[in-house]
């Protein structure tokens, strides 16, 4: 049986004032399709989200929702307040009992002691646990999630894999992250000049596609060309004829008319190319690190870190959030005073350090072009500025914009832009690929593996990072330890430790409820021990008849609270036992 039909934009128009978003754009989402958005920064993707979700019109056209759809949305603005605690939240936002919100958030490792934690105490991968927690409390058959990577660690970016790959529903996902798109969607939709494509294989397949396509398009106009060539031959000799001037009339707007088609298809596929303007070759130690300590006055991170890093190394460094990895780019960058110990840096090296708040220092009343020309080295040209405004999605319009008028994105581009340009010879950047597209993602990536100065930067773009790295620093446990092995060695790892946290035994599960209480355990005797393995095989047998109960759309209210009231009574026993 063809999987239903969800969802239909048909013929939707939308513009900014004089920019076209969309123009007669139009295609249908069915139940199930697993789908990776795709489309340079600007074209509209997040636009068709507001607009599907109601919270932004359209200029013309609609966006039917068919009865049958239930749609969840990832907010980026967090619903919930710092204060809340994990479960209260989730109770307070979804309307669902405690033994429902327990069971999905366990799906996320968020379980015990967790549950009861504040919301503001955790790392921001784990408030993204909470927030797919809170959509999924709803049912959804049809998720869009506006990137849902930024700011995640590995560990909750595989964990959100896992999930996306084993979801019954469907998913619309805009991310920059190629290898998040490989492995979690089947499907293919493109946002560019106006339009909505949508293609039924996945991301590599499909760039195939365009690559063909944009072949074909080359081949195409050379035809055209030769066409328009011949026409205007034939007017160039006979246009002056008062006989042939109808028939010259004539072939002129055959021309026009094949200038019309070669437009269209030259606005094919574009490629993003990088180049970092190098600095000079430096050899050595670059720098040199021995018993630091690093922190806050109140509060040390990591401590002991004794590492030397060559010159012209390019070091990702890595870990779970919260655990320090900012932290320590801004000990190296000279932002944060060491706590302990000694950090070096080679005195010949200029350093250069980017970070996810370094355009609140730019000054609102300069240019884009004035911007670049300040901080770019002075012997580089027009042309090589130009290249990089390009290279970060500048267009010759935007180059007289004031910063002040920039979105948040425009001027953390603007930043890296200008970092790039400055010939300095160490880069130190945390988080660089948010707020681009992952042409660009990967075309910087590319370039600053080519880079021969020095790289220090904190991501998990893993095809971003793996298009640089030649060293790997993981920052965890209160240390700093250079990783063994390659970047997909290190991947590796981590995808084996979430697969072993998936199959933890459904024993931990079982009690998630009562220990979200965080009391003690207490030593039971063999009667006791009898009994909370009862109470645990009943709870299995409750739970599945619970979970029948929905699948089957039951209209059984009466039984359905029955055997809720059931779950939480044995939970309840449970609890006291432990």
């Amino acid at each position: 049986m063809a999987n239903q039909l969800l969802l239909q934009v048909r013929e939707v128009h939308k513009n900014y004032g004089e920019k076209i978003i969309f123009e007669d754009a139009s295609v249908s989402i069915n139940e199930k399709q697993k789908i990776g958005v795709i489309g340079r920064n600007g074209a509209g993707k997040s636009t068709l989200f507001k607009m599907i979700m109601d919270v932004e019109e359209m200029d013309k056209g609609e966006i039917v929702h068919m009865p049958e759809l239930r749609l969840g949305y990832i907010p980026q603005v967090d619903p919930f307040t710092p204060d809340e605690t994990v479960m209260g939240f989730l109770e307070r936002y979804t309307g669902a009992p405690e033994w429902d919100c327990a069971k999905v958030a366990a799906q996320f490792q968020l379980k015990g002691d967790m549950l009861t934690k504040k919301i503001g105490d955790l790392s921001g991968g784990y408030q993204m646990r909470v927030k797919l927690t809170s959509t999924l409390l709803f049912d959804p058959n049809l998720l869009l999630l506006d990137e849902p990577t930024n700011y995640l660690d590995l560990s909750t970016l595989i964990l959100l894999e896992n999930f996306l790959k084993t979801f019954k529903g469907g998913f619309l996902c805009i991310t920059h992250d190629r290898e998040f798109i490989k492995k979690t969607c089947t499907s293919t939709m493109e946002v560019e000049h106006g339009k909505i494509v949508l293609h039924p294989e996945p991301l590599e397949q499909y760039l195939e596609f365009k690559e063909e396509q944009k072949s074909l398009a080359a081949s195409v106009n050379k035809n055209i060309e030769l066409k328009q060539k011949q026409l205007q031959t034939f007017v160039d000799r006979f246009g002056s004829k008062a006989s042939m001037a109808k028939s010259a009339q004539s072939k002129m707007k055959q021309i026009d008319r094949l200038d019309t088609k070669k437009i269209g298809i030259a606005n094919a596929l574009s490629t993003v190319r990088m180049v970092i303007p190098p600095t000079l070759t430096r050899s050595g130690v670059g720098l040199s690190i021995a018993d630091l300590s690093i922190g806050y006055p109140d509060k040390t991170i990591a401590t002991g870190i004794r590492l030397d890093v060559e010159k012209g190394k390019k070091v990702a460094i890595l870990g779970d959030n919260g655990q320090g990895k900012s932290t320590l780019l801004k000990t190296l960058a000279g932002t944060l005073d060491t706590v302990a110990g000694s950090l070096r840096w080679s005195p010949d090296l200029k350093i250069a350090y980017y970070a996810q708040h370094v355009h609140l220092a730019l000054d609102p009343k300069e240019s884009v072009e004035q911007y670049l020309r300040r901080v770019a080295s002075p012997e580089l040209n027009d042309s090589v500025i130009f290249m990089m405004m390009g290279n970060f999605l500048f267009k010759k319009s935007d180059t007289q914009k004031r910063v002040e008028v920039l979105s948040g994105g425009e001027k953390a581009r603007l930043c890296l832009a200008g970092m790039f340009l400055s010939k300095s010879d160490v880069l130190l950047l945390d988080e660089p690929t948010n707020h681009l597209d992952f042409e660009t993602v990967e075309a910087m990536g590319a370039a600053l593996g080519e880079f021969n100065g020095t790289v220090f930067v904190v991501s998990h773009d893993r095809t971003f990072v793996n298009l640089l790295a030649s060293e790997i620093w993981e920052v965890g446990g209160g240390n700093v330890r250079r990783v063994l092995g390659s970047y997909e060695d290190y991947v590796w790892q981590k995808e084996q430790q979430a697969e072993s946290d998936a199959n933890e035994k459904s024993n931990d599960e079982i009690i998630t409820v009562a220990k979200s209480i965080n009391k003690p355990v207490k030593a039971l005797d063999k009667q006791q021990r009898i009994r909370l393995y009862e109470l645990q095989k009943d709870l299995k047998k409750v739970d599945r008849k619970i979970q029948n109960l929905k699948e089957i759309d039951s209209d059984n209210e009466v039984e359905l609270a029955k055997q809720e009231a059931l779950w939480l009574n044995i939970t309840s026993e449970i609890e006291e036992l432990s």
